[in-house]
């Protein structure tokens, strides 16, 4: 490696790889309230810094909680570093997956992801199913002195999701089967993997070959329509889908395999998060209303429009953001060094992976004063943002569909303020596992606002 590996050896000798084959995973991996960092990295940046060595999922790894660093692996996908999630994620998401997709596939994938969100975002039919099956949750909590938030939000962010990508109610008996293998894909995202009869890894990879031939099934409905029925066309993904060209079958399928993942957990996470965080904050919570409130005076029972969802900043820039820098939804993401790569003081070996840990800089009180305190006014007047945080990610690779869940979070928040104040239940907290839960289904208390 010439002078470059003579200053990896002065440079990235700090740090530990831990146990033969494991390293220091499970370690890694230990549960933590995800408004923290956690032990192990608390541990790790006082003994070694922001940027230290360590054996992470089967490979030496270069752990980043630095922001520049951070910024630099994001700004350089496919240049410098590439993505590269452990195999076993490939096995159950598909190896055409956009989140795994990596190169041409990657971009060609992801441009279809971005012109399918830019024409549905602000079009009418998606803003006005978003507040109805928002109207329809809350409508079935009058009766209710408490709820467990959580399933709530997954109960509207799946609705939401699966009417725009194929066009399904929630009554659909489609819809339901859809969602009873979406959860035990789900858990076996996030679990061991082990591919042994009963556990949840393999249930995960069986509800997605169910999934993906449910999907298929319903394409072939949609196609058979068309072509015999002559029946309308419908205002979602699917009906945008099935025209473009550049995509295979199987791509096509696993493209709204990925929608209903991206659309369905992390935007419930984030409703669950600004939740959470507002309930404690009394302020934010009469601020926050305040600006529905004053959105709502100029209408009388129309639904909301786009107009009206670009006047709510403070909900949007102040709120959300800081709900996604202090409750972090996303810790980290893996990516993997293409060749030896040079970054101010830090050498990094080609082949080795590289984790740009996002909730460390989120929770950094170098880069966000009084960082383990939720003041969502902290973004009032920051013009960094696109440095400072990264809750989906950055560059090539951030979340196409941010702004949906943006969206579906704000026209939800609109009628919750308006409707009902609530106390979370003593003992909820979100913790990382490192994907991030309610242990208790964070279970509020209601109370009907008189007006």
């Amino acid at each position: 490696m010439g002078e470059e590996g003579s200053l990896l050896i002065i440079v990235i000798t700090l740090g530990t790889f831990g146990w033969p084959v494991l390293g220091e995973t499970l370690s890694f991996l230990k549960p933590h309230p995800s408004n923290s960092i956690g032990t192990f990295l608390q541990q790790h940046c006082s003994r070694y810094g922001k940027v230290f060595k360590s054996h992470l999922f089967f490979s030496p790894t270069v752990v980043s909680c630095d922001q520049d660093l951070n910024y630099f692996i994001l700004q350089n996908e496919d240049k410098l570093f590439q993505c590269s999630y452990p195999k076993p994620i490939h096995g159950i998401l598909g190896k055409v997956s956009l989140l795994v997709a990596v190169g041409d596939t990657h971009k060609r994938l992801r441009n279809v992801s971005l012109s399918l969100i830019s024409t549905i975002k602000s079009k009418p039919e998606f803003i006005n199913d978003v507040e109805t099956l928002a109207l329809q949750i809350l409508q079935s909590w009058k009766d209710k002195d408490q709820v467990r938030y959580w399933e709530e939000a997954r109960k509207f962010s799946f609705n939401v999701i699966v009417k725009q990508v194929l066009g399904l109610t929630p009554d659909n008996p489609q819809s339901a089967l859809i969602l009873q293998d979406f959860l035990a894909f789900m858990r076996g995202l996030i679990s061991l993997p082990l591919y042994i009869p009963g556990t949840p890894y393999a249930r995960a990879v069986q509800a997605r070959s169910r999934i993906s031939s449910t999907i298929k099934a319903i394409i072939e409905e949609r196609r058979r329509k068309h072509v015999v029925d002559g029946d309308s066309k419908k205002n979602d993904f699917l009906e945008i889908l099935l025209c473009v060209d550049t995509l295979s079958e199987e791509e096509k399928v696993s493209f709204v395999l990925d929608s209903l993942l991206g659309g369905y957990e992390t935007t419930s996470l984030l409703m669950a998060m600004v939740v959470y965080f507002i309930g404690q904050s009394q302020t934010a919570l009469d601020q926050l209303k305040e600006e529905h409130d004053n959105i709502r005076s100029t209408k009388e029972k129309e639904l909301l429009n786009w107009e009206d969802y670009q006047k709510m900043d403070f909900t949007q820039k102040v709120v959300i953001n800081e709900a996604l820098r202090y409750g972090n939804v996303v810790k980290f993401v893996h990516r993997k060094a293409l060749k030896d790569v040079k970054f101010k003081d830090y050498v990094i070996p080609a082949g080795w992976k590289v984790l740009p840990v996002f909730s460390a800089v989120h929770l950094d009180p170098s880069v966000h004063p009084n960082a383990l305190h939720f003041n969502p006014w902290r973004w009032e007047s920051d013009e960094q943002i696109s440095k400072k945080l990264t809750p989906f990610g950055g560059g090539s690779r951030c979340c196409p569909g941010f702004e949906l869940a943006k969206v579906e979070v704000a026209f939800f928040l609109h009628h919750l303020v308006q409707k009902y104040r609530w106390e979370v239940e003593e003992g909820e907290q979100p913790i990382a596992y490192p994907y991030v839960e309610f242990k208790n289904g964070l279970t509020i208390r209601l109370h009907q606002n008189s007006t």
